[in-house]
Order: structure tokens, then sequence, then C-alpha cells
């Protein structure tokens, strides 16, 4: 699922409702894939979701939020999530297949 986040601390944060179905479905399941919204170079994530709730955690997340978005995501009260990689696919169209290319993460 594209998703507007950042990356911070070695983790993808991004917010989505709590009763919204992406929601939902991370709480009944948090095994997710995220990708951006750039098909031309494509960035694919695997890994597990994690609502994160650590104040100083949240605090560099909204940092980097600001900074990006120009928002803070905790002022929408929602739950912010983080993906710990533990697979990422990437590639450039332009020099598909030459460019694809896959990376694994130990998890810690």
């Amino acid at each position: 699922m594209p998703v507007w986040g950042v990356w911070v601390d070695d983790a993808f944060f991004f917010s989505t409702g709590r009763k919204s179905r992406k929601g939902r479905n991370l709480v009944a399941n948090p095994a997710c894939t995220v990708t951006n919204d750039e098909g031309e170079e494509a960035v694919i994530l695997e890994g597990a979701a994690e609502e994160t709730k650590d104040a100083a955690v949240l605090e560099r997340v909204a940092a980097a939020y600001k900074k990006k978005y120009k928002m803070d995501p905790r002022s929408m009260g929602e739950p912010i999530f983080a993906v710990r990689p533990e697979t990422v696919f990437a590639f450039i169209e332009k020099s598909f297949p030459k460019s694809a290319t896959r990376w694994k993460f130990k998890t810690v």
C-alpha cells in the first residue's frame, strides 16, 4: 500500500486511522508490504507493523514528518506504526530487470 511516511531509527513510520480498513487489518495481522508512490523508481518494503507509543520516538517521527509534510501526525490522534524491514525490493523502471535488487535484513 503506498503511504506517506518517514524513515527514523531504521524503520519506516506511517499513520492510519484506527477504524480504517488498513488499521483494522494491521491489528489483525501486522505483516505488511509498503511501497512508495513513485513507480519509476520503486521501493517495496516487507515487514511487520507495530504501533509506536514511545514518546521519544514519536517526537523524532513528528520532527521528520514536519520537515517533510509540514504537519505533525500526532495531531490526528490516530496510531503511528513502525515497519522495520525484513525484505526490501527496488528497481528503476528504465533499467529493469538489470536494476532489480533485493535486500534481506535480520530481525533483532
